[in-house]
């Protein structure tokens, strides 16, 4: 109960209870100008104010009963509530004929404009503390620091991507692909100077095989090639252990990434709005709208987005008004304390609708923040309110109320939050895009090459049809024998040897000697010697 009775005591000596002087234990030091905080005292007591606000839920809005009269709801409006009840005054609630902080062409358009000219004694609301909207109104001690958050469509895929790319990044991708085609050249180009500077048996690699040999390590597959130089050796190594590198990195991070990724967006801060274009959207007139426009603030820049279209300005009456564009695929800018309760309303709603809890947060949050201001009570240039009011106000902010009152209808757990920390993780058809894009690719070059492998064969042998001499294309025949369909470079037949085949070679073939093995020596028709082994079991097959 300790808490509870801080929180009570705090309300009870901002408010109604008066300090007590003649007891020791809780007298409290009286200050200079204590009898000055008396008079302002003694004259706001029965005072009617004028308050001006502007429906920014839940921090500040307003409603209206049924005999017409607008009442305050919100965080602030229990300030004020405070506030009266501690120095008993009367108040009216003044509305802007825009909902906007500042702006518009008259000062009734806009909550700074009604304080700037006196038609209202105090702004009832959270208002940034801009240097800009300190040159027309005074603040009062600041109540909190206002966080704008981006909130956006939550996306199906992570910004990391998904199946066998994901692992690395883009550009390191391009990188590996880089090696690939650069490594190949790279051999012929050293093997070729190599062989110019030191004469020996070894030849230098050329291109075609050097780029096959990359291609196949990568995808650690053998290779014919088998270079005796210590320098093709070191080469050849130096792709190995490269290969090896990558294979057991990429091996890891894809294991990591199917089993313990971390969701991320494309928008994590606002330079991605900017470098990446994307299309959001903020309330008119508030916060946002007077920092992007200033160009002494640093995120001016965004206003080049402003200008191209990619940026909008909306003037509605409530926050949910916004969630038709964020669906469409803009981002929303605004307050933290509204965007969690309009995540949290959205959740509570499909709650009830029975959406399947994996499909209950349509939205998300960026991680990091738009901006952050610190955010005040507004008053007329010189007024006294501010004086009186601010010593109040530094009790309930120390306390932590004014903290408390805006979760208050808040979950105490992150509604909705980037990582929805599924229990199981199951493959997916995205996850597995790539393996199917490959086996397409791959048939598709395939077909290519056999495509032009034909119309550069039927190339080949016309061109050299036409070349060819047509004397020495006749058919030349001989006895008992066609050359059409002879290759001089077999060796002939076994059954030519003995004179029972159609085939009929030179009849002085001799028997001789060579190297202890028994040969015959037979003379074709053109002229060439073959050895033919005489005592072979294979030689008496066909005799």
């Amino acid at each position: 109960m300790a808490g509870v009775e801080l929180i009570l005591a705090t309300i009870c000596n901002a408010s109604f209870c008066n300090d007590v002087f003649d007891n020791p234990l809780t007298a409290t030091y009286i200050p200079p100008g204590k009898s000055e905080l008396q008079n302002l005292k003694n004259e706001i007591n029965g005072k009617h104010l004028r308050i001006a606000t502007y429906n920014n839920y839940p921090l500040s809005f307003t409603k209206r009963t049924e005999n017409g009269t607008i009442v305050g709801k919100g965080v602030a409006f229990f300030l004020i509530n405070t506030l009266r009840e501690k120095f008993n005054f009367t108040y009216e609630i003044v509305l802007p004929e825009k909902n906007i902080e500042l702006g518009g062409r008259k000062p009734e358009d806009s909550v700074i404009g009604l304080v700037n000219s006196s038609k209202a004694d105090v702004a009832a609301a959270f208002i940034p503390t801009f240097l800009k909207y300190g040159k027309l109104v005074s603040f009062s001690k600041e109540l909190d620091e206002g966080v704008w958050l981006m909130m956006l469509k939550r996306p199906k895929e992570s910004a990391a991507g998904s199946g066998l790319l994901a692992p690395f990044a883009t550009y390191v991708w391009y990188l590996i692909l880089a090696a690939v085609l650069c490594y190949g050249p790279c051999i012929t180009i050293l093997t070729w100077i190599r062989s110019k500077l030191i004469k020996d048996d070894e030849q230098h690699i050329s291109l075609s095989p050097s780029v096959w040999f990359v291609y196949g390590a990568f995808i650690k597959q053998g290779t014919t090639l088998a270079p005796d130089a210590n320098t093709t050796r070191v080469l050849f190594a130096t792709w190995w252990l490269f290969v090896i590198l990558l294979s057991a990195f990429y091996t890891a991070n894809l294991t990591a990434f199917l089993t313990l990724s971390k969701f991320t967006l494309d928008i994590e801060n606002p330079e991605d709005l900017y470098k990446k274009n994307y299309r959001w959207v903020a309330a008119e007139g508030g916060a946002v709208f007077n920092t992007i426009r200033n160009p002494e603030e640093s995120l001016y820049y965004l206003n080049r987005m402003l200008v191209n279209g990619r940026a909008q300005f909306r003037a509605v009456g409530r926050n949910e008004d916004f969630l038709p564009m964020v669906t469409g695929g803009a981002v929303l800018v605004k307050e933290q304390t509204a965007i969690d309760n309009l995540m949290y309303d959205d959740y509570l709603k499909k709650t009830r609708e029975g959406v399947v809890e994996s499909d209950r947060c349509t939205y998300v949050i960026a991680p990091h923040a738009f901006m952050k201001r610190q955010r005040a009570f507004a008053y007329p240039q010189n007024s006294t309110l501010r004086i009186l009011f601010d010593s109040v106000l530094s009790s309930l902010i120390q306390s932590g109320i004014v903290t408390f009152l805006q979760h208050q209808d808040l979950p105490s757990t992150k509604i909705c939050p980037l990582d929805l920390q599924s229990k199981d993780r199951q493959l997916r058809n995205s996850d597995l895009l790539m393996t199917y894009l490959i086996m397409v690719a791959g048939l598709a070059a395939a077909i290519a090459v056999f495509i032009g492998e034909i119309f550069f064969k039927r190339w080949i042998t016309k061109k050299n049809n036409k070349d060819e001499n047509p004397k020495r294309t006749k058919k030349r025949r001989t006895k008992g024998f066609s050359l059409r369909n002879y290759d001089d470079t077999r060796p002939p037949p076994y059954d030519s040897l003995f004179g029972n085949s159609k085939y009929s070679f030179n009849s002085d073939s001799e028997k001789r000697i060579i190297n202890g093995r028994e040969y015959y020596v037979v003379h074709t028709p053109s002229g060439d010697t073959r050895l033919i082994p005489l005592r072979t079991p294979s030689a008496f097959l066909y005799r």
